[in-house]
């Protein structure tokens, strides 16, 4: 992955709050997309892509008041959100954040 974008993308996603709302639509998101291609249920994957984005698109309107990367960089971004959500559920996020020069730790 590019390291300038993943820096980028933290900036992006500096409030604790958001960076948990990202998380949770992420997981939910995810759950919902992997029942939708097993039981081949397209309504489901509509709800899959409304449980990761939604939530997502409302911290970057409502707390972060910036662009969400997905709109530049879709697959990057995406990428970047498992990456960012895999480190905030196990704890290394925050030296990331730190190289990022977010200043605030990471909460889950």
């Amino acid at each position: 992955m590019d390291d300038a974008f993943w820096l980028r993308y933290l900036r992006a996603h500096a409030d604790p709050r958001t960076r948990t709302i990202h998380a949770a639509g992420t997981i939910v998101a995810t759950l919902v997309g992997t029942t939708a291609i097993a039981t081949r249920d397209p309504r489901l994957f509509a709800a899959a892509l409304v449980c990761g984005y939604g939530p997502a698109w409302y911290s970057h309107a409502f707390i972060e008041h910036n662009k969400p990367e997905t709109f530049s960089a879709p697959l990057r971004s995406l990428a970047s959100d498992y990456r960012m959500c895999w480190q905030l559920l196990t704890g290394t996020l925050d030296a990331e954040l730190r190289r990022a020069g977010v200043g605030a730790p990471s909460t889950a």
